[in-house]
């Protein structure tokens, strides 16, 4: 299985993520912001980071790269997306997924790890999870507040869409969301950092699992 990782100006957490899927035992393929070719992945990472500087807001820019057309085109029909940190910004940014990532509400940049809990077991990332799973992950963000609508929200609740959820919510993040996926449930956004978890030298590799889930998901055994 190949999977690509999108480089934008600004990602940090594209090696991360790269090595992360090597780990679980696919082949990363990267996929430049500048051009408009996925190279015939199976699935997709948008990394973390600070895209184009996070200028006017955390992924506004990045939603207009050349290599989103493809990748928009490739979640809509239904290929695994997932969108970490920054790159659940960008997914939102591009309407893949719903509502938006405010300052967090202490207005400081948060460092740390969290606990979570595994909600939904019904995406290609956590197929390989059961539901109530617990999982520390770091995280780093400026902005990790996640906010949308009553509506919206209630829709995510309703629909088991709410994929990861804190324990301890380091952001305000209303109903301690910290990952979401679509109506498809292809397209998934956390916040928490997996790939920053996917190796023992790294403290843990308990967001290891996110990246095995999508081989099992496409029937590549692990």
């Amino acid at each position: 299985m190949r999977i690509g990782v999108t480089v934008f100006p600004g990602s940090n957490c594209d090696r991360d993520a790269l090595y992360g899927v090597e780990r679980a035992g696919a082949e990363p393929v990267e996929l430049w912001h500048a051009d408009a070719n996925l190279k015939g992945v199976d699935a997709v990472v948008v990394p973390g980071g600070f895209s184009y500087g996070d200028y006017l807001r955390p992924g506004a820019i990045a939603r207009f790269a050349k290599v989103m057309g493809p990748l928009e085109e490739f979640a809509k029909s239904g290929g695994p997306v997932l969108g970490v940190c920054n790159g659940f910004q960008v997914l939102t940014e591009a309407h893949l997924l719903p509502g938006a990532l405010l300052r967090n509400r202490s207005m400081r940049f948060v460092c740390t790890r969290v606990r979570t809990r595994v909600e939904n077991t019904r995406t290609p990332w956590t197929s390989l999870f059961e539901p109530g799973d617990e999982l520390t992950l770091p995280v780093a963000h400026n902005e990790g507040n996640y906010f949308a609508d009553e509506r919206t929200i209630a829709e995510l609740e309703d629909e088991g869409r709410v994929v990861l959820r804190y324990l301890d919510n380091p952001n305000g993040s209303v109903n301690d969301i910290a990952g979401i996926c679509n109506e498809g449930r292809n397209v998934v956004g956390l916040m928490p950092h997996p790939e920053r978890a996917s190796d023992p030298a790294l403290g843990s590799a308990e967001g290891l699992k996110v990246f095995e889930s999508v081989l099992r998901f496409a029937g590549v055994k692990v």
